[in-house]
């Protein structure tokens, strides 16, 4: 299979859909995999890196999605992407279809099979294409937290981890997702309220 990754377009998305050590892995199984050229370098991968384990660099989007037979995203095609869809092609990212009405349209109108991380689910029911997501969304919610409790983002001014003379700040997780999963012992300089 032909296997293409383009540059992530979407406003602030710095990732890539495919390190290079599974571009080795892709092309160790027999498949050729096309990387946009600069894909990776929001994510510290090289067009050398990908290169040195077998992989092709594509001139530019248009390429790449030309000469796929299944592309690989992080996000959804943005509206710029929709004309590049192709029958039978293999769109595989996260979707989020619920979400946005056009979105689902254009690619029901496309006749591209497009096939949502978020929606792979094993035996088990887990889901092993969304929970590494979750996992660094819950790690990183105590952070954003932290953030807004900042004067520059019109908080009170809080430090979480306190200073001497000034206890740290009692913190209330609420949830039984990741974020209340996490040992309040690996945030070091939290406390629980209760």
């Amino acid at each position: 299979m032909k296997i293409g990754v383009p540059k992530e377009i979407k406003t602030n998305e710095n990732r890539i859909a495919l390190v290079p050590a599974g571009a080795e892995a892709l092309v160790a199984a027999g498949h050729s995999v096309m990387i946009e050229k600069g894909a990776g370098e929001g994510s510290g991968f090289s067009d050398e890196m990908y290169t040195s384990v077998g992989a092709t660099i594509g001139a530019d989007a248009d390429t790449v999605w030309r000469e796929a037979d299944m592309i690989m995203k992080v996000k959804e095609p943005i509206a710029p992407e929709w004309p590049r869809m192709r029958k039978g092609q293999v769109i595989f990212t996260y979707f989020h279809f619920a979400a946005d009405e056009k979105l689902t349209k254009a690619h029901i109108d496309s006749g591209a099979i497009c096939i949502a991380y978020e929606t792979v689910e094993l035996p088990s029911r887990e889901l092993p294409l969304l929970t590494p997501m979750s996992e660094v969304a819950g790690r990183m919610a105590v952070q954003e937290g932290a953030k807004y409790l900042e004067r520059p983002q019109l908080g009170r001014g809080i430090l979480l981890a306190g200073v001497p003379g000034v206890a740290p700040a009692h913190i209330a997780i609420l949830g039984g997702g990741v974020v209340g999963k996490v040992p309040l012992a690996s945030l070091r300089v939290f406390r629980p309220m209760w």
